[in-house]
């Protein structure tokens, strides 16, 4: 099945896909599929009932080659060493496919945050800030949000560090309150990036945007913000799931309607548009023009991927695919944009709002998004030449062959010293 696959190994697997077509030692190709280095951590902490807990939490930095380690924080039970490994690694390639200067991290607490309080994961959090405090900073590693956590989470740790430093740096974490220093557009930008990959995708392929058929796995943050954005473009959006199970409607549902939907009931099953109750599998393998995995790693293996029927496959999630699915969907002619440039948005805003904080000063959101786009428009005709120019299988190996070489070229002008 899809979830026993080790995410650490499928990205090991993608570099060494990329690596054939890339002219470099072995040795130094070794270490670029491991991480520099690993923290683990046992937090412990007081419950509201004043008896003691204690977590489990980890931080990857996976390489620094070109910047500050880079990489959001997740709150979730399935949080492992090999997980946060991969997805350190993955954020090293997706900063420098679209070329902004940063490395790769990534952090995570075994945990399910529904089951505690909102005093008990501020403590939770506070504790994490204080074992991270050591190895985080404005020019080291800069944290963000990720899976169950967001701007609340994000002060907590900026008011940790600054408290515990007696000093003032709002650069030390992005994905924070606009009052505390975030940026305008961060909320909608890893959606945002995927909207725009997935038109430029489109178009490259001379099909139209307006009127085709989309299914989103993974109702959050990124499915929403995407689905809505592309239904702005004239999209049809006829399938959305998240952890409970899937709607289906072949007229297409209002994308902000099923979300206000979600925000209220907690779920977007039993919305009264949904001609369909359906699974997040038969989501993933329905008969339509643009497939969104947006849910967690692993989502389509080598069997589900058989039974993929979409044209085109966007990836706003970080690993959605197993490198089996990968080599199904590309015999099947399948086009997956892949998520080190789709979701990248995320990352690219968050290195605005870096900006904005060493500056001292604020962008507009007009001026945010434009940035954006031509950022990941950049990276998209970047990606499509290697592709062209290397004659690689898919748009996954060529975005690697284009991120390895930057990173690659770091290393090199860096030089070796012991």
């Amino acid at each position: 099945m899809a979830n026993e696959a080790n995410p650490f190994e499928s990205l090991q697997e993608q570099i060494d896909d990329a690596s054939a077509y890339i002219d470099a030692d072995d040795g130094v190709l070794e270490r670029l599929k491991n991480p520099e280095r690993v923290l683990e951590t046992n937090l412990t902490f007081e419950r509201d009932d004043g008896s003691l807990e204690t977590l489990r939490a980890f931080r990857s930095q996976f390489n620094g080659d070109r910047g500050p380690y880079k990489g959001g924080i997740r709150y979730h039970p399935g949080v492992t060493r090999d997980e946060v490994k991969a997805l350190s690694g993955w954020m090293v390639y997706k900063c420098a496919v679209v070329d902004i200067p940063y490395g790769g991290g990534k952090g995570g607490i075994e945990i399910d945050p529904e089951q505690y309080s909102e005093d008990e994961l501020e403590r939770i959090t506070r504790a994490f800030a204080t074992e991270l405090r050591p190895i985080i900073g404005e020019d080291r590693d800069v944290p963000a949000p990720d899976v169950n956590t967001g701007q609340r989470e994000m002060n907590w740790i900026k008011d940790t560090y600054e408290t515990l430093e007696n000093t003032t740096a709002p650069g030390v974490i992005t994905g924070k309150a606009i009052d505390s220093g975030g940026s305008e557009g961060r909320v909608e930008a890893t959606g945002r990036s995927v909207m725009i990959t997935a038109r430029e995708v489109f178009d490259y392929l001379g099909e139209q945007i307006e009127g085709t058929s989309v299914a989103v796995q993974g109702y959050g943050n990124a499915g929403s913000v995407a689905a809505k954005l592309l239904e702005d473009l004239g999209a049809n959006i006829v399938a959305v799931s998240d952890s409970s199970g899937g709607i289906y409607n072949p007229r297409g549902f209002d994308a902000r309607d099923v979300k206000a939907f979600k925000t209220e009931t907690g779920s977007v099953s039993g919305h009264d548009e949904a001609v369909e109750e359906i699974s997040n599998e038969d989501l993933l393998t329905l008969d339509v023009d643009l497939l969104i995995p947006a849910a967690l790693e692993n989502a389509i293996d080598a069997e589900i991927a058989e039974e993929v029927q979409a044209d085109v496959v966007v990836e706003a999630a970080n690993g959605p695919l197993t490198p089996g699915a990968d080599d199904v969907l590309t015999g099947s002619n399948t086009w997956v944009v892949p998520d080190i440039l789709a979701n990248a948005g995320g990352v690219t805003v968050s290195y605005f709002e870096w900006v904005q904080n060493r500056q001292r000063f604020s962008w507009t959101e007009e001026r945010v998004n434009d940035e954006l786009e031509a950022v990941i428009c950049d990276a998209f005709d970047g990606l499509i030449d290697a592709y062209e120019e290397h004659d690689t299988p898919n748009l996954r190996t060529a975005a690697y062959v284009v991120a390895i070489e930057r990173v690659l070229d770091a290393f090199e002008q860096g030089g070796t010293w012991p």
